[in-house]
């Protein structure tokens, strides 16, 4: 098996291992690390098919992470997909009104990060012991919802580890603040920005840049990685479940070897629809890949006009998690489409920096050909809810609602009637209100606690075990701060 090493989209010219990226998180440069190739999958699509979730997510994994063992990555494996997803599979499809959706919130925290998220923390304590490195990590990690607390939940308590959580204080549903401020563990913080996403994660990127403070960290023990999707080691885990959906349909003989599928992902930093553009290019046989954004819509332009630009008003809205300006993950095609251009990269990286937009060429549009852009406003997401639930009796939260919106734009439009897998990002309890209130507004009337009963009635699916936690959990994490204070707040975390 051909070894694979990673470098950074902006041209620092070092070459790491796997391990080494996981535990680094960001290069050092401020570029994303990526594989110096994508390689192809050496297991046919019908032995896959054959597999558990486990077995086959060990063959993706390893075709990325060479440089981990056998034992070593089924080890990780084995410790991340067990007892807390809910559900025999992990990740089952269900179908509804002509399209298949990929549950992918059966985990700990009921978001799809928990995908991702259960195995990083194996993954990154598996690559110290493999670099000897004996500092404490501490991951800095940025949320709009969901990344946080399936990070808190798969770091909590983890020896040689620390986490500090920074998130929008305005920004997120209740039920998802709920979730982070109520997080136990000794090694955890979470703190609340007064500020949008972008913020936070811009804050944290300053943070990772800031040699100084690496250094005086570095002196006393500490070293900094991050949990976001930046890291590559969130990436991976990605990917395999794109590969699951197409066996799972293959399997149930919904689709024969070989047939098109098509991909629709609600967006918003980019990385869940790239884990399917790299799937693609590992042989997946994906037709088109549909980048499904909300108000928020600077990715749908981005594929309208070729322009990326953030300076726009900034919308908060029922997808809080898709509340994103500056899609960091989408440097990572532009890299590719760019031909692995570094030099090209690092400039138009510089110019969202300096003054928030860039433009790429009529080439490099070219290399956008898979996506679709589309997206779907507040009024679409909610009639789109009541439209599944009332069709079928298949409740979805907001996230899925509006990829449901576009996808079913996009057949509109195109007439294609390929197979759809519509990644299916977050549980409804998630979401109550805006859920609920979407398939009657009478619903309003009610507390968020009331809703989730409610919701169990009518979606007849069992109140998952982490929305019963946190019904009378106490708020353990009440600090807030701005923008510009989240290095003292670090500092004071780690004494």
């Amino acid at each position: 098996m051909k070894e694979v090493t990673y470098s950074s989209t902006r041209g620092e010219g070092k070459k790491y291992t796997a391990s080494m990226a996981v535990l680094q998180g960001l290069a050092s440069d401020g570029g994303l690390f990526v594989p110096d190739s994508i390689p192809a999958l050496d297991k046919s699509l019908k032995e896959l098919s054959e597999m558990d979730y486990q077995g086959l997510a060990y063959e993706v994994m390893k075709l990325f992470l060479t440089d981990y063992t056998e034992d070593e990555l089924k080890k990780c494996i084995a410790a991340a997909y067990d007892s807390k997803f809910d559900t025999e599979e992990i990740a089952p499809l269900s179908e509804s009104c002509g399209s298949y959706y990929l549950e992918l919130f059966h985990g700990a925290t009921i978001a799809f990060k928990d995908m991702a998220l259960s195995l990083l923390p194996h993954l990154m304590t598996t690559a110290a012991k493999k670099n000897g490195l004996e500092k404490e990590i501490v991951i800095l990690t940025a949320t709009s919802g969901d990344t946080g607390k399936a990070a808190l939940a798969g770091f909590a308590d983890v020896p040689g580890t620390r986490i500090v959580v920074f998130y929008p204080k305005s920004g997120v549903s209740p039920i998802q603040e709920k979730q982070m401020v109520t997080q136990k563990g000794a090694n955890t913080m979470v703190v609340g920005i007064h500020g949008n996403f972008d913020d936070a994660q811009t804050g944290v990127k300053k943070i990772f840049g800031d040699k100084e403070f690496a250094k005086e960290l570095d002196e006393k023990g500490f070293v900094f990685s991050s949990a976001n999707s930046i890291n590559i080691g969130r990436l991976v885990p990605q990917v395999c479940y794109y590969v699951w959906a197409y066996t799972r349909l293959l399997k149930e003989e919904r689709i024969k070897d070989g047939d098109m599928i098509n991909v629709c992902v609600p967006t918003g930093n980019f990385g869940n629809i790239l884990a399917a553009f790299y799937a693609k290019n590992m042989g997946l046989p994906i037709k088109k890949l549909i980048c499904a954004s909300n108000t928020n819509k600077v990715l749908f332009d981005f594929f309208e006009s070729g322009t990326y630009d953030r300076n726009r008003e900034f919308h908060v809205t029922s997808s809080p998690s898709m509340d994103i300006l500056i899609s960091s993950n989408l440097e990572r095609l532009i890299y590719m489409i760019a031909g692995n251009d570094t030099k090209r990269c690092a400039e138009l990286m510089g110019e969202l920096s300096g003054n928030g937009k860039y433009t790429i060429s009529d080439s490099e549009k070219k290399g956008l050909a898979d996506f679709y852009g589309g997206y779907a406003d507040e009024k679409e997401t909610s009639e789109q809810i009541s439209k599944i639930y009332k069709t079928s009796g298949y409740v979805i939260d907001t996230h899925t609602a509006v990829a449901s919106y576009v996808c079913d734009k996009y057949k509109a439009e195109t007439g294609d009637d390929t197979p759809v897998v519509i990644a299916s990002t977050a549980s409804p309890y998630k979401f109550t209100r805006s859920v609920m209130n979407s398939i009657d507004p009478e619903y309003d009337k009610k507390t968020d606690f009331e809703l989730i009963d409610d919701l169990c009635k009518i979606s007849n699916v069992e109140i998952p075990q982490a929305i019963e936690d946190i019904r009378t959990a106490p708020v353990l994490h009440k600090t807030e701060c701005d923008i510009d204070e989240m290095k003292t707040v670090i500092a004071g975390f780690l004494k």
